[in-house]
């Protein structure tokens, strides 16, 4: 099993303790010196001095020490992480199966429980097609496709839209964040994403009724050309 990695700019909720660094701009590959390292139950935690910013990191125990180099790469944010070991609060984590120590992969660690709503890891292979031959659009509405063709005008007002749920994390900022797509689109313009209070599961089918967002910031990584938030969701 490939280490699981977790990068977090780290906001300490003991008083008096506060990581005064801002999390990177977006998931992606990072690396940096280690200038402090523990171990605490099954992971070891190391801080990462990127040269720009300093960044927490832990996976399933290895071998590393100050000085040593260490770098990730695919890294998926999840923010609000608590450490109930440490008993600390992650502005945000970043989940990657990449990870390298002086330019080399460690061995692997033992398989471990994963967070819960822990996203999936990258570099899992190939996803299987997705078929959306039955996605028709709503009546009133518009395709996937539309809406970012037009998402200037319509930011701001509400639309609806039908698609199949292609990726699901539950419960992160107090909300339910969904993928939609519908078949229509290119890459950059055929998946939207969607918050909402109402549960579904990859593979559903549902009709998505809310108002457009644009350029959507909500730090920790989280940036949004369109988005529909606190969205109605109807499973059909």
């Amino acid at each position: 099993m490939k280490c699981i990695l977790l990068i977090a700019c780290l906001v300490l909720s003991t008083p008096g303790a506060m990581c005064q660094t801002q999390p990177p701009a977006s998931a992606g590959s990072y690396s940096g010196k280690v200038v402090e390292t523990m171990n605490a139950a099954s992971y070891t935690y190391v801080l990462l001095d990127t040269g720009i910013t300093k960044l927490w990191a832990a996976a399933p125990q290895f071998a590393v020490k100050v000085g040593d180099s260490v770098g990730i790469a695919n890294a998926t944010p999840m923010p609000k992480f608590h450490s109930k070991t440490l008993n600390r609060d992650f502005e945000v984590v970043y989940f990657t199966g990449s990870v390298k120590v002086n330019g080399k992969a460690p061995a692997s660690g033992d398989a471990l429980e994963l967070p819960k709503n822990h996203p999936p890891l990258g570099g899992g292979g190939a996803k299987p097609a997705v078929d959306f031959s039955g996605i028709k659009k709503a009546e009133g509405g518009k395709s996937i496709a539309e809406i970012y063709a037009a998402k200037a005008e319509l930011s701001g007002k509400p639309v609806k839209v039908r698609g199949k749920v292609v990726k699901y994390n539950a419960n992160i900022m107090g909300k339910n964040w969904l993928h939609i797509q519908d078949g229509t689109g290119t890459a950059g313009s055929n998946d939207l994403t969607v918050t909402t209070a109402s549960e579904t599961k990859v593979g559903d089918t549902i009709l998505v009724t809310g108002a457009i967002a644009t350029d959507r910031d909500f730090g920790s990584g989280y940036k949004y050309s369109l988005i529909i938030e606190d969205a109605k969701v109807t499973v059909e």
